[in-house]
């Protein structure tokens, strides 16, 4: 009972957090970018939250309790990510004041590139918050034993809430509060009582496989895909994007990606070894996604429990809810935006957006139960499609308007044709989508350059236009 009120404490202070961001909302700048004024103990702490959801939490877990140490694969290329985007994009895109990925495509490559590119993210941020709300489920429905559906209605609800109310300003200060929950919450709770559980790494590595110590256990093939669907997918990330645009400087924006992908690179380790203790522990769980939930139940006392849950709902609901409101801007600056005008610029029109995609993402995650899975589709679409035009849009004065019209369609029919064919897990439809956006993007622009392009230049050359 005790540690159902430590989750239901925390729920409210989600919501009392939401509240008091509200107030901070004066115009569409404050709902969708905080105002451009987070320092760095902010900036830094909503970039890692972002990052660090249920695929990277009780799916990371999970992922140690299949293949051991090397489950931290799909964090590790998480957290490169997020840091290499620090070292590439902040700085031009926080310079050109660049909201969302789709305007960075339409600022270089014209109205087209930029349409398909908010399908693409719109598609990409929806399932990437699908996956969370999973998440969430999957934890409440071991600590409360309701239905999996009820439990997901019920986080989503608490996110919808704060999250319609204050925007990223809410957004950003209950990211500090998960932050610091999940900080504690897995290092300072769970990692070191799970090992000790389990009698210590020396008898952990008596117990299992060899395999489950091995770097690279999980295959060199699936580290390779998760490469090339997690690494150059977080380089395009909407939800990053939108956080470099939070940042009260370049060099807040800079530095605290890359200390974030330091920070998250160690949580994806620690995640590993939970999931390896836990298999040792529990050897025979029907579903390897209750082994965050099923280990922390076992090894840690009535309230600690209670915090250690949190801290999964914590990374869960943080990145739900700044990628829903990545969803919901491109859908009111980028899509909207020009067919309608300044009044899709307004907060109402923020606040009603950010509902219709929070409405939107919980159906479909009652119809799906992967979280791993959700994730994967999302991000194979959008590597496939998306990152070609905007690393090239950015780096290449030789790219044109029709080569990312082309390399986005190719990469995603690719794609998708891949999935059909090898199935959503398959390495192929991101590998073989990635080619085809190269091979389209490179052809397209030497055979048509003069035909098609405004004159040659990259978003570092296209000024910055207000918010």
């Amino acid at each position: 009972m005790f540690d159902k009120i430590v989750i239901i404490i925390y729920f409210a202070l989600m919501l009392g957090a939401g509240y008091v961001g509200s107030r901070r909302n004066r115009n569409s700048d404050d709902f969708t970018v905080a105002g451009r004024r987070l320092g760095p103990f902010m900036y830094t702490s909503a970039m890692s939250t972002v990052v660090l959801g249920g695929a990277a939490t009780v799916g990371g877990v999970s992922l140690g309790y299949q293949h051991g140490i090397s489950g931290m694969a799909l964090v590790l290329m998480l957290s490169l990510g997020i840091a290499m985007i620090g070292v590439l994009f902040a700085g031009t895109v926080h310079r050109n004041g660049v909201r969302t990925v789709p305007e960075a495509l339409e600022r270089t490559f014209g109205r087209t590139s930029g349409l398909l590119g908010s399908v693409i993210v719109i598609f990409y941020t929806l399932f990437v918050g699908v996956a969370q709300i999973i998440a969430i489920g999957t934890v409440l429905t071991v600590v409360f034993d309701m239905p999996r559906a009820l439990a997901a209605a019920v986080g989503w609800a608490v996110i919808t809430l704060y999250s319609v109310a204050g925007g990223m300003w809410s957004i950003t200060m209950t990211d500090v509060i998960q932050f610091l929950i999940k900080t504690v919450g897995i290092f300072a709770l769970l990692l070191p009582m799970a090992i000790a559980e389990a009698d210590g790494l020396g008898s952990l590595q008596e117990k299992l496989p060899a395999t489950y110590f091995d770097p690279v256990g999980i295959g060199v093939s699936t580290i390779a895909a998760y490469f090339l669907l997690f690494f150059f997918g977080f380089l395009i990330d909407q939800g990053n994007w939108q956080r470099l645009a939070t940042a009260r400087s370049e060099r807040v924006a800079r530095w605290g990606a890359l200390v974030s992908g330091v920070y998250c690179a160690l949580y994806g380790l620690a995640g590993a070894l939970i999931g390896t203790a836990a298999k040792a522990l529990l050897p025979t769980l029907s579903t390897a996604d209750d082994a965050y939930a099923s280990v922390a139940s076992l090894v840690l006392p009535a309230g600690v429990f209670g915090v250690v849950i949190a801290a999964a709902l914590a990374a869960s609901m943080s990145t739900a809810s700044g990628l829903l409101i990545g969803s919901s801007t491109v859908l009111t600056g980028d899509v909207l935006r020009p067919k309608y005008g300044e009044r899709m610029n307004s907060l109402r029109a923020n606040r009603i957006a950010l509902l219709a995609v929070c409405v939107a993402a919980l159906a479909i995650a009652l119809a799906m139960d992967s979280v791993v899975g959700a994730v994967t589709v999302a991000t194979d679409l959008l590597a496939a499609g998306l990152f070609i035009p905007i690393t090239f849009g950015l780096l290449w004065r030789r790219s044109t308007a029709f080569a990312a019209v082309a390399s986005i369609v190719a990469g995603s029919v690719v794609c998708i044709v891949f999935m059909i064919l090898d199935g959503l897990y398959a390495n192929e439809p991101v590998m073989f989508g990635m080619l085809a956006s190269l091979v389209a993007f490179a052809v397209a622009s030497l055979v048509r350059r003069k035909e098609h392009s405004a004159p040659e230049r990259t978003l570092k050359d296209v000024p910055a236009v207000p918010s």
